[in-house]
């Protein structure tokens, strides 16, 4: 007979009742784990091993696995939003339990089998489309190509399933996008008709995020590339260089391409308008 928690971590560290006495684990030595603490019950019928995170621990209670933003963040992918709440695929016709300081949101689109733990990358993508609209899903889907998340056949799924006027967002989306800032940069000033050449090499200066019109250099500026004196002085030492071949160079953090949109937009249009003047 498997020992209980050992067959619950096999498991992935979550599991109903039914499965595990398929294994041969009786319903008294279920309960005598969980009397034990080697093991705990978090609603009936659905047990979890010591370690199992929160997420993916409220979303078995609450009837399904962890999807949408939370879900994506675990998987490693970009997400813009920071909610917290978790949100539960449940399926198309799943029922959804109760349970003591639930926050939850439940996602009942797609059908399939809805297992316990994380959902799939392509499942994830689009509930977050449904959540949080085409600039986050943007921003998340370039992120799941860049690190080779998403197979040729889910990204046509994707595609296949997505509303007719947003199909374009996955024929326009790159799989060598350095950040979701660059994404979400791009996507914006592609809506206002100007292109960029992305992750650009140039002699002397180096590999930089945008280039437009051989002209202006557009960096996004994330935190965890940019903290630091010495990140700080190789910055400007890029920028003096680039200056000094005749670029003009803005850079733009997180804050003012989430946050500060217009004064962004502002910016790069009146840079567009000093180089096009010199040249």
């Amino acid at each position: 007979m498997f020992d209980p928690l050992d067959l619950l971590t096999r498991l992935g560290g979550l599991a109903q009742g039914t499965q595990l006495q398929d294994y041969g684990v009786t319903r008294m030595r279920l309960s005598r784990a969980v009397r034990s603490g080697e093991i705990e019950r978090l609603r009936p019928g659905v047990f979890a091993a010591p370690g199992v995170a929160a997420g993916e621990r409220e979303a078995a209670r609450h009837g399904g696995s962890l999807t949408c933003a939370a879900a994506l963040r675990r998987l490693g992918v970009w997400v813009m939003s920071s909610e917290t709440a978790p949100h539960v695929w449940v399926g198309h016709r799943g029922r959804v339990y109760p349970h003591s300081g639930c926050q939850c949101v439940s996602h009942f689109f797609r059908s399939g089998r809805v297992r316990f733990g994380v959902v799939d990358v392509e499942t994830a993508l689009l509930h977050l489309y449904r959540c949080e609209g085409e600039e986050s899903f943007f921003a998340s889907l370039e992120s799941a190509l860049e690190q080779r998340k998403l197979t040729r056949s889910a990204r046509a799924r994707i595609r296949e399933v997505l509303p007719t006027h947003a199909k374009w967002l996955v024929d326009f989306a790159r799989a060598d996008a350095g950040s979701g800032l660059e994404s979400l940069l791009r996507l914006r000033l592609h809506l206002l008709g100007i292109a960029l050449d992305c992750q650009v090499v140039i002699a002397g200066v180096g590999r930089v995020d945008f280039v437009v019109d051989g002209r202006l250099i557009i960096e996004a500026d994330g935190k965890e590339n940019h903290d630091g004196p010495t990140k700080r002085h190789k910055d400007l030492d890029r920028d003096a260089a680039a200056s000094a071949l005749g670029y003009e160079t803005l850079h733009f953090d997180y804050a003012q391409i989430v946050h500060d949109w217009a004064t962004v937009q502002l910016s790069i249009v009146a840079a567009l308008q000093r180089t096009a003047q010199r040249a």
